[in-house]
């Protein structure tokens, strides 16, 4: 059977084997920003598992960028071998090796999720979070700083840096975090940005600094390594970032050189009334895939291999990314492609529970 879920897609240099992709999931369990053997058993199961593309979560540009203690880092040049291990292992069992590069703005400085989430205290380490302007993600937060126009305009280098690293590490695709709340996002939202300067105000100029960071990561990649950015199509809240500004700002990053954007929701304000359902962001990832005219993935809800081919054997979106099912199952693409009638390849350790 012909398996568009199963096709090969190619961007740039890079032939990515299947449509299924792993979404950036954080783990929390790094020190000082150091991946260990936990990333990589978690990131190389998935890849044993089938997918074509397997992300690495959200990894901090400056220690300050990290959501928790527990977040992984490429800020210094000592995270690429540790890195390297797990690139090294996720390619080879035919998985392409990404990383997704952030900065959690004010969203840094929490506890991790199995201790409550919430900010950290003086005691805990907290260290003092930034942002486009000085306005706390919830009420009951600690104030942001906000950013000065010196330290916005050095952030795309931060980026830039970081990316080099990913690329000595041995990653093949690198995405950027502009989703969830997160700095990047922070600066798209007119909720989060209320700043008065040429980062602000104005649609162009909230997208300044994310387009920024991508033309800095683009270049610093070169020609072969696909660029991705993960966006959230809407704040669900209104008077923020809606689908229409996502669209437009997809055509910029199409003429940055950006080759897929990833398209999730929300993540701007707490307990925002979203509209959930099986692939319920589907139709952002249309959107943008027919308005900027670039490949677009989706992700939300995406649990039947029949509902994961149904969305790129008809074009809603070029590649489906998995969080929690993977979580589930880290050998549902190989689940997937016999439910659909479709041979792949299996690790040869594991022949023997193919038939």
């Amino acid at each position: 059977m012909r398996s568009e879920l199963f096709s090969p897609l190619v961007l740039r240099g890079v032939s990515i084997p299947n449509r299924v992709f792993v979404s950036p999931m954080c783990q929390y369990s790094a020190v000082d920003g150091m991946p260990d053997a936990w990333h990589l058993v978690h990131l190389g199961s998935r890849a044993v598992g089938g997918a074509g593309l397997v992300i690495a979560e959200a990894t901090a540009v400056t220690p300050e960028g990290r959501i928790t203690p527990g977040d992984c880092g490429l800020w210094s040049d000592d995270h690429v071998e540790p890195w390297r291990r797990v690139a090294s292992f996720v390619a080879a069992q035919g998985a392409v090796p990404g990383i997704q590069l952030g900065h959690a703005g004010r969203k840094a400085s929490c506890h991790v999720p199995w201790k409550g989430g919430e900010p950290l205290g003086d005691g805990d380490g907290a260290w003092q979070t930034v942002a486009p302007s000085a306005v706390p993600f919830a009420e009951t937060d600690p104030l942001p700083r906000e950013l000065t126009a010196a330290e916005v305009e050095g952030l795309p280098g931060l980026f830039a840096a970081a990316a080099r690293r990913a690329a000595a590490a041995g990653f093949r695709v690198v995405e950027l975090h502009m989703a969830h709340g997160y700095l990047l996002h922070q600066f798209l939202s007119p909720l989060s940005n209320r700043r008065q300067d040429a980062w602000g105000g104005s649609l162009d100029n909230r997208m300044r600094l994310p387009l920024a960071v991508a033309r800095a990561v683009r270049e610093a990649l070169g020609d072969e390594r696909p660029l991705f950015a993960r966006v959230s199509s809407t704040d669900w809240v209104d008077g923020g970032w809606d689908l229409d500004q996502t669209i437009a700002f997809g055509t910029q990053l199409k003429a940055i050189g950006v080759d897929l954007v990833d398209c999730s929701a929300g993540g701007m304000v707490p307990k925002a009334p979203m509209r959930t359902g099986p692939g319920f962001m589907t139709p952002f990832a249309t959107a943008v895939r027919r308005g900027a005219g670039l490949p677009t993935a989706t992700v939300g809800f995406i649990t039947q291999p029949a509902q994961a081919e149904q969305i790129v054997a008809t074009g809603l979106a070029d590649a489906v990314l998995l969080a929690r099912e993977l979580l589930r199952d880290p050998y549902w693409p190989l689940h997937a492609a016999r439910e659909l009638g479709v041979d792949v390849p299996w690790p040869n350790q594991y022949l023997r529970a193919k038939r």
